[in-house]
């Protein structure tokens, strides 16, 4: 493994920086004393910064050479609204916010790499670190876009990466194609008449008209979708009723939607529409149908991909560079890969043996309240960033970006 020294040497520092950040976390646009540490480090290290777009999101500006090439590297900061079970030392000290999904990791990755640009600049052009708010929900890299983070920092490619539980320490994964679905949710209110439930024939019973509509929904997966497009709808919650004896005059039914492609999208959100409102008049009820697309899939394009991958080659070897596996999670760095091609990548975090004593026993996997970033990644991953901007941003031209 070619872990470059240096990192190594400030390992623990950026460590203790990671575990400040998971004590104090903080939600979507609401990651001040976050955003105000980066910044702080970046200033520190002499990295010009610029804040303020996305809400909370900092960007720090690396140049050297004279090449117009430049590429951006991009880190999420926002915890997650849940109780940690953790006890160790750096627990969140914030009740009901944990970062539970390794974002306070992925931003000492980057301050690592950040750290050792500020020293050691072997290529020629700009590296633009993107620490972006809002990953869980709130659409933050969407709102840097809408701010002008593209017009502002003109680059050739983006590239992001995810922690991955459950895969052993030394390990990345990455592939060119779809690889984490967009994100959808509907609500569907049925309205029917209530009336007593010893007399059904007096109303219009929405139960009878859910039921049916639910079952129905799986048909399009099944009978509308071609077999090979991968797409999951799932129906998470069922509203109705207040007695034994009462036939509701509403349901409420609610759920989410995941794709790999738009156009697949477009067919379930379709025939959700209609199936709804014709099951509904089938029982002599009416509805209202909400379909709110929140993600759009996160798709790699080819080049940066099998860049990135012959990077974690040369850091890892090839045994350890394993091809990633689609996931139906849902990632808002799919806006960037929509605007600039680039790539969505993955290092392992292994299976929570790394985790301190006082963790909360249960397992360590994203969105868990006893997770916990695991440390040993800090000097890979930011030797993953540096070799990939000193490969792309080659002196001579020569890299991916030229």
């Amino acid at each position: 493994m070619k872990i470059i020294d240096s990192i190594t040497t400030q390992a623990a520092g950026i460590a203790a920086i990671r575990k400040q950040i998971h004590a104090n976390p903080e939600l979507c646009f609401a990651e001040v004393q976050t955003a105000d540490l980066v910044a702080e480090k970046l200033k520190e290290w002499g990295i010009p910064i610029h804040r303020g777009m996305g809400t909370t999101g900092v960007v720090g500006i690396v140049k050297n050479g004279t090449s117009e090439r430049a590429i951006g590297l991009r880190a999420d900061m926002d915890a997650l609204p849940m109780q940690e079970f953790n006890t160790f030392a750096h627990a969140s000290k914030n009740a009901g916010k944990m970062h539970a999904c390794g974002h306070d990791g992925h931003t000492a990755m980057l301050l690592a790499a950040a750290q050792h640009f500020a020293k050691h600049r072997n290529f020629d052009g700009t590296v633009y670190l993107i620490f972006q708010p809002a990953e869980e929900g709130g659409g933050g890299a969407r709102e840097m876009i809408k701010d002008g983070l593209f017009e502002k920092f003109s680059m050739e490619a983006v590239y992001g990466m995810h922690n991955w539980p459950g895969m052993s320490v030394g390990k990345f994964a990455v592939s060119s194609g779809p690889v984490m679905a967009s994100s959808n949710e509907f609500k569907i209110v049925i309205h029917g008449k209530g009336g007593h439930a010893a007399l059904p024939h007096d109303g219009v019973d929405p139960i009878q008209a859910a039921c049916q509509m639910v079952q129905a929904f799986q048909t399009i997966i099944s009978r509308n979708k071609k077999p090979i497009d991968a797409g999951v709808i799932s129906v998470t919650m069922i509203h109705a009723g207040e007695a034994t004896n009462v036939i509701p005059d509403s349901v409420e039914i609610q759920g989410t939607v995941r794709t790999f492609t738009t156009e697949l999208i477009d067919l379930i959100e379709r025939r959700m529409r209609e199936i709804a409102e014709h099951t509904s008049a089938a029982f002599g009820a009416t509805c209202d149908f909400e379909f709110d697309r929140n993600y759009p899939p996160t798709i790699n394009s080819a080049p940066e991909a099998e860049f990135a991958a012959k990077i974690m080659r040369d850091i890892v070897g090839d045994v350890n560079v394993l091809k990633q596996e689609p996931t139906m999670g849902a990632e808002d760095f799919s806006y960037m890969l929509q605007a600039k091609p680039g790539a969505y990548c993955f290092i392992a975090n292994g299976e929570g043996d790394h985790r301190a004593i006082g963790h909360g026993g249960g397992p360590c996997m994203l969105h868990n309240p006893s997770y916990d970033f695991n440390d040993d990644l800090i000097p890979l991953g930011a030797t993953f960033w540096v070799r990939l901007v000193e490969d792309s941003l080659k002196v001579g031209g020569k890299g991916l970006a030229a």
